[in-house]
This record gives C-alpha cells, structure tokens and sequence, in this order.
C-alpha cells in the first residue's frame, strides 16, 4: 500500500505518501486503483509532487489516461497541493483545473484542509 487510510465526513480516503511512486501513467494509476480497492477507498489523493510533469502537459494525454482509468473504477481522484506553477505556464491546464473542481470526480485542491472541507457536506 502506498498511503494512510482514513475517513473523511464518511468518505474512505487513501492519502497517498509524498514519496510514493509518481502518478506518470495508466500503470501507476492502476496501481493506485489496486491499493484503493484493497482498502475500500472511495477517493484517493495524491500529493502534487507526486503527479507527473506530462500530466500537466494536456497535449501529452497522460492526464486524460489517468483520469479515465480512476472514472472506469469509479474511485474519485484528489491532486492536494501546490499546481500554481503548472497552471501559470497553460490557460487549458486552467480549464481544466477549474472544470475539474466543478465536478466531483477530479479535484485540485491546495491541501488536506481543502480536502476536509471538499469532502464536508456542511461546508463543501
């Protein structure tokens, strides 16, 4: 396993490590799937650190990949951390970012008290 189990406002989160493999691919987002399903995860986050430099390149399709392998298991997928590099070098990757945030599949979120209060249906 390469994270913490906890329950977040009744919502099983795999909080990933921020020295775990990184999230660069189908195979590691399969391998990330496999842990969530081991522990019964319903949303896993993985630090910004840990996301792949070509993730954020869209042309490249490794963020597409990804997020179709985590929407295919139905496991919701969290990027907790700081991407404001990333999104000050793309307007899509912005798009992107933002219509994620809309959704409830994909997030970007700052860090695990963005996450807390995403995940708490008083405040999120």
């Amino acid at each position: 396993m390469t994270g913490t189990l906890l329950t977040l406002h009744g919502t099983r989160v795999l909080r990933c490590a921020p020295d775990g493999p990184p999230l660069d691919g189908e195979r590691a987002a399969l391998d990330l799937i496999g842990d969530a399903f081991g522990q019964d995860a319903e949303l896993v986050a993985v630090p910004a650190e840990r996301i792949g430099d070509d993730f954020f390149r869209l042309r490249s399709g490794v963020a597409g990949a990804v997020v179709q392998k985590f929407v295919n298991y139905r496991i919701r997928l969290a990027v907790v951390g700081d991407v404001s590099r990333q999104l000050a070098e793309s307007s899509a990757l912005r798009d992107f970012v933002r219509e994620a945030n809309r959704g409830s599949q994909l997030w970007f979120l700052a860090d695990d008290g963005a996450l807390d209060d995403r995940l708490n249906p008083a405040g999120g």
